[in-house]
């Protein structure tokens, strides 16, 4: 069975071919720089790019798998969360090719493709598993048990993991995106301020206090070492994310930790989850950078597992923001 998916629910146009909800054909990903220049993603500059980018983006999708429209038997598509324009060129597109090739196609749920790139990557996955899934504008947490059951026990009030990268990044004077400029500076300095880690409230996750704590330091100490900021908040990050998976593994019993999402790719963050897992005799699943990241791949796998249980989605299916 071959399963085009795709994702345009942010800045980027993803499109996969997937085998049997498995085997990675092909993996696609256009990139919009133009959003570096302002700060954050432009919605409209978004929509308007995935308009450009998802019919040759497809068409090297295809290609790369040696396939045909003709061959293909499911399309998956993001439909929500994310910016609406962008959203709805990927399931207008979806539609009608589905429409067009007489095939099904299938609505995915883009945080819940995220926990689907475990089951692509780790092909004997141990289950229960707690999974925190940490990206740009989503830190959720999630129970997938052993029937692919996915229950949600946790998420974000306010400003996402990601998005408390990119804005102390910008307050530092990095442009979007930021999370790799304050890896990169927190590699060069050291934890040496006090910021305050947040608290956890029923496992909901809220960065916005850490974000306001960094922005009073920055202008009470108008001579900071950019350095030793980065590093600081980076591990006050952390801190809280790893509070979150001990409070929900002795809650729950589980020891199986899957880590997914955009900030999963952060290098610091990976050694000192590799101490968590020695120290609390945890296993750690992180799949790889490419399926970290937004990518097309993750929603055909996705498609597929829910097309075999719950059957095709509906022609007047909506996409949505929130």
């Amino acid at each position: 069975m071959y399963i085009l998916g795709i994702d345009t629910s942010c800045d980027e146009t993803a499109v996969s071919v997937v085998k049997d909800g498995k085997e990675i054909l092909s993996n696609v990903i256009a990139s919009q720089i133009i959003h570096s220049k302002y700060g954050g993603v432009i919605p409209e500059a978004a929509a308007r790019a995935h308009i450009q980018t998802i019919l040759p983006i497809t068409d090297i999708a295809l290609k790369t798998a040696n396939i045909t429209l003709k061959e293909l038997d499911l399309i998956g598509v993001t439909n929500g969360p994310g910016l609406i324009g962008s959203l709805l060129c990927g399931l207008s597109f979806a539609k009608a090719l589905a429409f067009s090739l007489n095939i099904p196609f299938r609505c995915v749920n883009h945080l819940i493709g995220h926990i689907y790139s475990l089951v692509l990557e780790f092909k004997n996955l141990p289950l229960p598993m707690i999974v925190l899934l940490i990206s740009g504008g989503h830190t959720e947490l999630y129970l997938l048990k052993e029937n692919l059951e996915i229950t949600l026990i946790g998420s974000t009030l306010d400003d996402a993991c990601g998005e408390a990268f990119d804005k102390v990044a910008k307050m530092l004077g990095y442009p979007y995106p930021g999370g790799p400029y304050i890896e990169k500076l927190a590699k060069k300095g050291e934890r040496n301020i006090d910021f305050p880690i947040p608290l956890l409230k029923n496992y909901n996750f809220s960065f916005s206090g850490l974000k306001t704590a960094v922005l009073y330091y920055l202008k009470a100490n108008p001579n900071y070492n950019k350095h030793n900021v980065a590093a600081s908040f980076q591990e006050t990050v952390f801190d809280y994310l790893i509070e979150a998976i001990n409070k929900a593994s002795k809650e729950f019993l589980i020891k199986n930790i899957g880590i997914v999402g955009g900030v999963a790719v952060n290098e610091r963050l990976k050694e000192r989850l590799k101490v968590l897992a020695e120290d609390k005799n945890y296993q750690i699943f992180i799949p790889k950078k490419e399926l970290c990241l937004d990518n097309g791949a993750m929603i055909a796998c996705a498609a597929y597992y829910q097309y075999q249980k719950e059957g095709a989605s509906n022609f007047d299916a909506e996409a949505f923001s929130n």
